[in-house]
């Protein structure tokens, strides 16, 4: 299945500012990049970061007045619908290396805060089949109610108001997941199907020895997301991280499918 992705975004700048970006999806054993072109005006020279890991394709630059990136790519994503049902959890001790940090709580995924409720809730089921009630349950539970959350809106604070968007629902899933000892992380997509398009955020968990995709807000089909970045939470995988001042002008991130 091939996805064509275009981004374009614009910001004004009062003041010069250091600015990370990270929007260029990142090859994969389930996405293969076939064209891949970033373009900014408005600032310097730009500094790519090369992540050791590959959980990002990120870029330095340093803008001032009128920026726009503009983001073209089309990438091959060859991935069957996830299916957590039967897949077992892996003991920590015998969890690989890299998996790590993600069973641990982060700044915005407090899981042993939630650790009492997983298991009050969560503990009669086993393995996949837990995980995957855990995302019924957040479905269930939680209202998607954009602006109802903000850059300091934690798992917690959305476990008790029950409302949030997609990042809020990520954080809630990877919570839950690490207060049970499955490792979870924070995933930044483009996802042919989303009304309206816009960057996503889902999570993956560890199962069976390979990480699968857990979108608890239910809102593209898994099969086509393409990543873009991977982290412990929204800290790790924000498209653009502004040191300074800016005023949005526009926005736009699409991805739609070709075949």
């Amino acid at each position: 299945m091939r996805c064509k992705i275009e981004v374009l975004l614009t910001y004004d700048l009062p003041q010069p500012a250091e600015i990370l970006l990270a929007v260029q999806a990142i090859p994969a054993g389930d996405q293969q990049l076939l064209s891949d072109n970033l373009l900014v005006t408005g600032a310097a020279p730009m500094n790519p970061v090369v992540d050791p890991m590959d959980r990002a394709i990120r870029t330095w630059f340093e803008g001032s007045g009128r920026v726009t990136v503009d983001y073209v790519a089309e990438v091959a994503v060859d991935r069957a619908p996830a299916s957590l049902a039967g897949k077992p959890v892996i003991r920590r001790t015998d969890l690989p290396a890299e998996t790590l940090p993600y069973l641990f709580p982060s700044r915005y995924c407090e899981s042993d805060r939630l650790e009492q409720f997983v298991a009050d809730t969560f503990g009669t089921a086993r393995d996949g089949d837990q995980v995957a009630a855990m995302a019924d349950w957040i479905g269930a539970h939680l209202t998607y109610t954009p602006g109802a959350s903000t850059a300091s809106t934690t798992a917690v604070d959305t476990f008790l108001s029950r409302r949030g968007v997609c990042r809020d629902y990520t954080h809630l899933m990877i919570s839950f997941a690490r207060a049970a000892g499955v490792p979870a992380r924070a995933v930044s997509v483009y996802a042919p199907g989303l009304d309206p398009q816009d960057f996503h955020a889902v999570a993956e968990v560890f199962l069976d020895g390979a990480w699968h995709f857990v979108d608890a807000a239910k809102m593209a089909p898994d099969e086509h997301f393409v990543r873009i970045a991977i982290g412990r939470d929204a800290t790790d995988i924000s498209f653009m991280t502004i040191f300074g001042q800016c005023a949005l002008v526009s926005h736009r991130a699409n991805a739609v499918l070709l075949d």
